[in-house]
C-alpha cells in the first residue's frame, strides 16, 4: 500500500466488555500520523458494515490511538458497492470511513510491475518466516 504505511497488524485483538472482536489489518499511515482500519469482504457492500466499522474505529481511538495521534480512519473493501447505498449509509457518520471495490485479476498491471516482489521473492521471505 506504499512506503507511508506500517504494518501493525492482521485480525488484529479488540477486547471490549468481556467480547472479542477481530479487525481484519490494521495500518498506521506516517504522514496522517493515524491508525488505519481495514475490513475485507468478499461481497457486495451493505450498510451495516458502517456501524461495525464506526465501533472499531471508536474502540482504536479510545484504546489504542497515542495522545500525539490523529483520529483513526475506516476502509471498507468490498467485491462491489452501489455507489447510492453507500453515500447514503456513511451520510450520517461522523467517522473518517471510505469504501471500494476491489477487482481480481490474474496478471499483475504494468504499473505495478517493479514495485512488488516476484513470486520467487516471496517464497524465499516466508522460509525465513517458518
Amino acid at each position: 500500500m506504499g512506503g507511508l504505511f506500517s504494518f501493525i497488524g492482521s485480525q488484529y485483538r479488540l477486547e471490549i466488555g468481556d467480547k472479542e472482536y477481530f479487525i481484519d489489518l490494521l495500518l498506521y499511515h506516517r504522514r496522517l500520523k493515524c491508525l488505519v482500519a481495514l475490513e475485507l469482504k468478499v461481497g457486495e457492500f451493505i450498510p451495516e458494515y458502517v456501524g461495525k466499522m464506526q465501533f472499531y474505529l471508536a474502540a482504536l481511538d479510545d484504546m489504542a490511538r497515542m495522545d500525539d495521534e490523529n483520529p483513526s480512519i475506516g476502509i471498507i473493501l468490498c467485491k462491489s458497492k452501489d455507489k447510492t447505498i453507500v453515500e447514503s449509509a456513511l451520510r450520517e457518520s461522523n467517522k473518517p470511513i471510505g469504501v471500494a471495490a476491489y477487482r481480481m485479476v490474474t496478471t499483475l498491471p504494468k504499473e505495478l510491475r517493479g514495485q512488488l516482489p516476484a513470486p520467487e521473492q516471496i517464497a524465499k521471505l516466508m522460509e525465513d518466516v517458518e
